[in-house]
């Protein structure tokens, strides 16, 4: 072959490897789109499935639930149906329709990412008296203690979350402290180890618990159990 034929087949070969790869990348992201739309609808049935289960943990003794959103002026109103956007509160109900507590969702920043909670409050007692890890993705046998270990998880037995007399503010901040330093209902006892995972956990439950507790307190007659 001639240096002439060299240089007009370098280009050609060029031009089909570029269709090539452009095919490959064409197929391989029609794969990916279908794989998701295939699963998406399983993974949603997966995470009603821990959701249900996690607010069912968090409110001990309950036997039904009801959905419910704080809206623009903090009105409390019921969610139905598909609607659940924004801040989202859960109010479990006994055999009697009475109120037992409500599992309320929170986020916030964790040591590798965000950390997802749901925290079982009793208006009654004003303490956090159930606690759930929805989604974290801190270091595996240090951060994720958080999830499972017996004595960080008693912290939230009775987490005293108690507001002033106007009901307008927390009586003490929730506050995570050393390992074996807690003294107070208020406090978190940490995790030597996971020091910023179980820090995370503090402020995230300090933050939500002081900007939405004044607000559910003085609306609690919007839980009230109504049959449909």
């Amino acid at each position: 072959m001639s240096q002439a034929q060299q240089i007009q087949a370098a280009p050609a070969n060029s031009w089909k490897m570029l269709q090539a790869m452009v095919g490959i990348g064409i197929l391989c992201a029609l794969l990916i789109v279908l794989t998701f739309q295939g699963t998406l609808e399983r993974i949603e049935n997966n995470r009603a499935e821990a959701l249900e289960k996690a607010i069912f943990n968090v409110i001990p003794g309950i036997s039904k639930k009801k959905t419910f959103t704080i809206g623009a002026d903090n009105e409390i109103m019921e969610v139905k149906g598909d609607e659940a956007s924004g801040q989202l509160i859960y109010a479990g109900y006994d055999e009697n329709n009475e109120l037992v507590g409500l599992a309320i969702e929170a986020a916030g920043m964790g040591y590798a990412d965000i950390i997802r909670i749901l925290y079982g409050y009793d208006p009654e007692k004003q303490v956090v008296f159930g606690f759930n890890v929805m989604e974290t993705k801190e270091t595996p046998g240090l951060g994720d203690k958080i999830e499972k270990d017996p004595r960080f998880l008693a912290n939230f037995e009775a987490l005293d979350v108690s507001l002033d007399e106007q009901a307008q503010d927390l009586n003490h901040d929730v506050v995570t402290v050393k390992q074996g330093e807690k003294e107070n209902p208020w406090e978190i006892d940490g995790i030597t180890g996971a020091t910023i995972s179980s820090r995370a956990i503090g402020n995230i439950i300090r933050s939500s618990t002081e900007e939405l507790l004044p607000v559910i307190y003085n609306n609690l007659n919007a839980f009230t159990y109504e049959n449909e």
